[in-house]
């Protein structure tokens, strides 16, 4: 019977109005099927582009007046030309200013085609200034081009905020490197090994990456206390080294995935 049903249905899905007879004029034909051509048209033709939330994370000369832009969506990290870069639109493709951008084009390099400030832009300087840079370069780096991740854009808008409002630079760096490790599919257990094994306080671990925490009983360079990775699991940066524990922790995570490559913006913490 569902077969029966189904081949019923089709043939009366192909099957024209004017094929069968109808007390209908000939101009209603004519006019049906200008509308079903108008439909077929419209639905083939690319969809209107949308305008979204963005970031600036990146921006350098393109041609004679044009801009290549990096910017962070909740629909991933998208290229873009910005024309008319030396006028008022150049003016706004700084970084941390929120924008709605709408983008054109179905390629990997699209064109910016309409851009308005959408908020007021996170008033950085001196090192939380570098600390927003570092930001940026690291998402350049590691996320992908055109994979959305919504919640990297949410926690990146909300980290601006937090530098611009003086909030303690470490916990903040720390937690936002976390999160996008996790997001991108490479984080770990901080309060387990990779056995499955609840970490020991008073044992030492080192990270093998992309598989998790393994508990050593040799003294080798590059170990951590585990009493530092359950503050680490607890985000309770009060404890004794968990913080100077968590920065090179993250560093040794974050180091194969960047290929071996520095970050120029960590060198800006350095400069006198």
């Amino acid at each position: 019977m569902l077969a029966n049903a189904s081949c019923q249905s089709t043939s009366l899905s192909t099957d024209t109005p004017h094929s069968r007879a109808s007390p209908l004029p000939h101009w209603f034909w004519i006019v049906y099927k200008i509308v079903l051509r108008q439909r077929d048209f419209i639905s083939l033709s690319p969809t209107q582009p949308i305008a979204q939330a963005a970031y600036v994370l990146h921006s350098r000369a393109y041609r004679e007046s044009s801009a290549l832009v990096d910017f962070l969506t909740p629909q991933g990290r998208l290229r873009a030309v910005l024309r008319g870069a030396r006028g008022k639109a150049g003016t706004l493709a700084r970084p941390f200013v929120p924008l709605e951008v709408e983008f054109r084009g179905r390629g990997e390099l699209k064109n910016v085609g309409r851009m308005e400030s959408s908020g007021i832009a996170a008033w950085l300087n001196g090192e939380a200034l570098f600390s927003g840079l570092y930001l940026n370069e690291l998402l350049i780096r590691l996320l992908p081009a055109e994979d959305p991740h919504p919640a990297v854009f949410d926690h990146y808008a909300a980290t601006l905020l937090a530098l611009a409002e003086g909030r303690p630079l470490e916990p903040l760096l720390r937690s936002f490197e976390w999160r996008l490790l996790d997001d991108l599919g490479y984080g770990f257990a901080l309060d387990a090994d990779l056995h499955g094994e609840p970490i020991a306080a008073d044992g030492l671990y080192r990270l093998q990456v992309d598989a998790g925490l393994e508990r050593v009983y040799l003294l080798q360079p590059g170990l951590f206390n585990g009493v530092e990775l359950l503050a680490m699991a607890e985000a309770d940066w009060s404890a004794p080294g968990a913080l100077s524990a968590a920065k090179r922790l993250m560093r040794q995570a974050l180091a194969v995935h960047l290929g071996g490559k520095p970050l120029v913006s960590r060198e800006l913490f350095r400069k006198p």
